[in-house]
């Protein structure tokens, strides 16, 4: 696969070769792993990124830093180029906003601080998911979600929507969303994460690159989403994921206008999440449009 980039940032001699070999990289820079909401364990995405041809991964778990040296020292292992990675909830505009951070410190103090406050109000908030879905008959919920968790601070909608599936209330992950907790349905509940200010800077303050998420995935108006983007490059936002595996090739056009338009690099990733649920495979997305600046380019000399 090639990347087309037109733009280059100057760099030192020593890291020329990593951003000329940079732009026909097969980057999967978004995936999750049992420390947080996946299905794998960060060995094991390492061993599927490196089968499927990924060139440069990042494990960016919701809000937490757990696996990074598992998913760094996995990589290694089998000879795949890594970046840190995280993925930081975040509430803008009343919506759930998600920016992922490359490249940055692990072990950064104020980073780490700040995503373990984030963390804290999952529980309340499982918790109520819980007795929302009791009132229409689904009892146990909190307790079966529970058993699809990895680690207990960071139980999810996608741990609920496990358990959903197993008991039999739907089909697959995909229809529990439509039918229960999302706005309006049963098992909904909104919580308020870290701000915009908050996450970006944590990344930058730990030496990393923040990135909005797959934008096209918010419920916002034209004007919301400008001052997303405006806001977020305001607090130092470098990037913005235009190949996703939840936009259509539509919106990675739409979403390589707007990089073009606030001067943003470009990031692609695939956001997997299990074998079994993920409708793209890591590795397996296409190039990111031409005349953009890819992300990885920009971090070079942080690439493991």
């Amino acid at each position: 696969m090639v990347f087309a980039a037109t733009r280059r940032q100057r760099v030192p001699a020593p890291l020329r070769k990593i951003v000329q070999v940079s732009a026909i990289l097969n980057a999967d820079l978004h995936c999750h792993s049992v420390v947080s909401d996946g299905t794998l364990t960060p060995e094991e995405l390492a061993a599927r990124a490196k089968a499927n041809g990924v060139d440069l991964w990042a494990l960016t778990d919701h809000d937490e830093l757990g696996g990074q040296h598992r998913a760094a020292e996995a990589a290694r292992a089998v000879g795949l180029r890594y970046l840190t990675g995280t993925e930081i909830s975040v509430t803008f505009a009343d919506e759930t906003v998600h920016i992922v951070g490359l490249g940055f410190d692990p072990d950064d103090a104020a980073m780490t601080q700040g995503l373990y406050d984030t963390r804290g109000g999952r529980g309340k908030r499982a918790q109520e998911m819980a007795a929302q879905l009791a009132q229409v008959g689904i009892h146990g919920a909190y307790e079966g979600a529970l058993r699809f968790v990895g680690n207990p601070e960071l139980i999810s909608r996608t741990h609920f929507a496990r358990f959903l599936v197993e008991q039999g209330h739907c089909r697959d992950t995909s229809e529990v969303f439509r039918k229960y907790l999302t706005e309006g349905k049963p098992g909904y509940v909104p919580h308020r994460w870290a701000t915009l200010r908050d996450a970006v800077r944590w990344i930058s303050g730990a030496g990393g690159l923040a990135v909005i998420a797959h934008p096209g995935r918010y419920k916002f108006t034209a004007n919301e989403e400008y001052a997303l983007f405006t806001e977020f490059q305001a607090h130092g936002g470098r990037a913005v994921e235009v190949v996703t595996g939840s936009h259509t090739p539509a919106e990675y056009v739409e979403y390589a206008d707007k990089a073009r338009e606030f001067g943003l690099a470009a990031s692609r990733g695939s956001d997997f999440h299990s074998p079994d649920e993920s409708h793209c495979d890591l590795g397996a997305l296409p190039p990111l449009p031409a005349g953009l600046t890819p992300v990885w380019e920009l971090l070079a000399d942080r690439i493991r």
